[in-house]
């Protein structure tokens, strides 16, 4: 078969998961929200649609740039699910880098609610029992670099204060969660669904951000009812969820004359399952500054909430009682 002559429809249908994926969500159906961007995307005028569906294969296969390009390059399922033919000119890894900036932040928040309108459309969003939590993202490792330089310029300790002066990502935070956990970086907040197991909402603060302060970020406008832990059971989150609506079903501390333990270990074990949306999320920064890293938490929801739709619409029904 000559190269010209590949016919790469053939070989991904019902042979790869992107097949599957571009049937649920037809990313093309969205381009529309981005009409202002359509002016030839790239070097060689690779378009919007071509530039989301890249970025998708990014963070869905976790890759760097310069991976991405060797993918797009070799891989035919990758080339189709872009709108490559076999034998067509693929981005190098200059172009990803560019497109991230021209699409920005709010943009990708477009791309990730239109994504949750096609759930609504599709009734796998339910309004009424809402998981919150939040998980950390790592800047870095350690921060002795930044302790030196804090030294040097006069301060005993480095703390939050001063942290930004010294670090070369200016709005990333020390955080702590429990007693023993400490980490440089970022939180991400999450929202999601608990009957589908779908992110409604997502937002990356600094890691020194409190999850009761982080909530209003996230906190459901149609009455819900949001099981949280012992952080969104008091104080802020409280207030936010009065202001909006919602109506509290988180942990409270053992301290409070409230406490019903029982209703405790029972809401603990309906909120176990979601817990699991974490271990699916990168907990290292891509990048620096606020803005980048919420752009890769929608990204990450965005990856998350395509393969949960793909899992819910494709999911074989269950036996008849005919047929079992």
């Amino acid at each position: 078969m000559a190269f010209w002559e590949v016919d790469l429809d053939g070989m991904v249908k019902d042979k790869h998961e992107l097949w599957k994926i571009n049937e649920v969500i037809r990313f093309e159906s969205m381009m529309y929200r981005f009409k202002d961007l359509d002016l030839g995307v790239g070097r060689d005028g690779y378009g919007v649609d071509k530039g989301i569906k890249c970025l998708y294969l990014q963070f869905h296969y976790d890759l760097s740039d310069r991976e991405l390009e060797g993918r797009l390059r070799f891989d035919m399922a990758f080339r189709w699910f872009c709108g490559f033919t076999a034998f067509e000119e693929t981005p190098d890894h200059s172009f990803f880098c560019r497109f991230r900036k021209l699409m920005g932040t709010k943009r990708i928040g477009i791309l990730f609610k239109a994504i949750q309108a096609r759930a609504e459309k599709e009734n796998l969003i339910g309004h009424t029992f809402r998981f919150v939590d939040s998980t950390a993202i790592i800047s870095k490792g350690a921060t002795w670099e930044e302790r030196d330089k804090a030294k040097k310029k006069g301060d005993d300790d480095l703390n939050n204060q001063n942290i930004g002066k010294y670090g070369s990502d200016k709005d990333a935070r020390m955080g702590c969660k429990g007693k023993k956990k400490y980490w440089y970086g970022y939180k991400a907040h999450v929202s999601a669904d608990m009957r589908s197991g779908l992110i409604c909402n997502i937002a990356a603060t600094p890691a020194n951000v409190s999850d009761g302060k982080g909530f209003k970020h996230i906190c459901p406008k149609h009455g819900e009812i949001v099981f949280g832990d012992k952080a969104y059971g008091l104080g802020s989150a409280l207030k936010e969820m009065m202001r909006r609506g919602a109506q509290s079903a988180a942990i409270l501390k053992n301290n409070m004359k409230e406490k019903n333990r029982d209703l405790d270990r029972w809401r603990s074990s309906l909120r176990a399952p979601f817990e699991g949306i974490f271990s699916k999320f990168e907990k290292r920064a891509r990048y620096r500054g606020l803005a980048k890293i919420q752009l890769q938490s929608f990204m990450n929801a965005i990856v998350f909430n395509v393969k949960r739709m793909v899992a819910l619409t494709t999911a074989s029904p269950p036996l008849s009682a005919g047929e079992a």
